[in-house]
């Protein structure tokens, strides 16, 4: 049935959304977005094998943070590949050292004992057909509605496709004042620049004096379910799955860790690799210092194959750069990530800023 519904909303999708647009059997590389505590702006790596990764731009930013967002800064961003043959970027605005800085004359955007850590209100959310050229919007979440004024955090917003109401939807970590924090949702327009449902709520933990915050959603069609994965405020903060029939849940919660980390880790996204029933779950060890991501390898989403951190004489490496944070994964072509790769080549300078 599940099957069925999807078929059918892809049938109801306009042809020219459809049209023309890569399918997994075309990819031939990925497209690694993050970011930087030192510089709070867009970096960007390609992949031809989901192994082994190169910064674009020598890892400088692609797009500097202080141009695109209100804070300055950018940080936890995510890249999707719609339907509809588009990228959409979602990043939070905030930057964590502005005062630092010389942005802001006090620590935080607003006073740290009423909106807690690290307190911001706006999203930042770009539209691109071939990742040089954006579309900029930013979502201040505070004026959507009343209800919405006392928020103390809008963090990592990730942006996915509802084929069962076949519309475009972000998903994010909000919380009210000093509040938990838990996962929710919004529908967005198709030209995403406005904000078409108020926030509802994704996912609760169900411990109410527990968090959950950074989710990532993956779809797996052999059983029509949808993988929901977070990082968990219990004991150890580290990365757990809850699993669904739709997008939107209700999600059954799983309470087994799936990272290898001893200490805390956040941000988990997840990717297939093309051609094969294999998926990678990456995550980032935040307390490790340097920084660094780690990753897995699963065929299931219940056995997860540690492949360790980036560089320490596994699988996954890097050959230009480091301390990334937060990152994402989607797939390109071989011809657009020649592309990308040739752009930045004749144009390795300083980030610009989104139009």
């Amino acid at each position: 049935m599940k099957k069925l519904t999807f078929l059918l909303a892809l049938l109801l999708m306009p042809f020219a959304m459809m049209a023309g647009v890569p399918k997994e059997k075309d990819m031939g590389a990925y497209l690694m977005v993050y970011h930087k505590d030192q510089d709070h702006g867009l970096h960007m790596a390609l992949s031809y094998d989901g192994r082994t990764f190169t910064a674009l731009n020598d890892d400088r930013p692609v797009l500097a943070g202080d141009t695109i967002a209100t804070q300055h800064g950018i940080r936890d961003p995510h890249i999707f590949r719609a339907p509809d043959g588009w990228f959409y970027l979602a990043m939070t605005d905030l930057h964590i050292y502005a005062q630092r800085e010389g942005y802001r004359s006090t620590e935080w955007e607003r006073p740290g004992n009423k909106f807690g850590w690290g307190n911001n209100k706006c999203l930042v959310l770009m539209k691109s057909r071939d990742l040089l050229h954006w579309k900029r919007t930013v979502i201040d979440f505070t004026k959507l509605d009343p209800s919405l004024e006392d928020i103390g955090c809008v963090w990592a917003p990730e942006t996915a496709w509802d084929y069962e109401h076949n519309k475009l939807m972000i998903y994010y970590t909000m919380r009210h004042g000093i509040g938990q924090c838990k996962l929710y949702y919004s529908y967005v327009n198709n030209d995403y620049d406005s904000i078409e449902t108020l926030p509802k709520v994704l996912f609760t933990y169900p411990k109410a004096d527990k968090g959950a915050i950074d989710g990532d959603i993956c779809y797996t069609p052999a059983d029509s379910t949808y993988h929901l994965t977070y990082c968990s405020h219990d004991g150890t903060v580290g990365i757990k799955q809850a699993v669904s029939k739709h997008i939107t849940g209700p999600w059954t919660y799983i309470d087994d860790y799936l990272d290898a980390e001893k200490g805390e880790c956040e941000a988990p996204q997840v990717w297939k690799i093309i051609g094969q029933n294999k998926w990678i779950l990456m995550y980032d060890c935040y307390r490790r210092q340097p920084m660094n991501f780690r990753f897995a390898e699963t065929t299931d989403f219940k056995t997860f194959k540690d492949l360790g951190l980036f560089d320490d004489g596994g699988v996954m490496k890097r050959t230009n750069f480091q301390e990334q944070k937060h990152g994402a994964v989607c797939h390109l072509t071989r011809k657009e990530a020649r592309r990308l790769e040739n752009y930045w080549k004749e144009h390795a300078t300083a980030a610009a800023g989104g139009k």
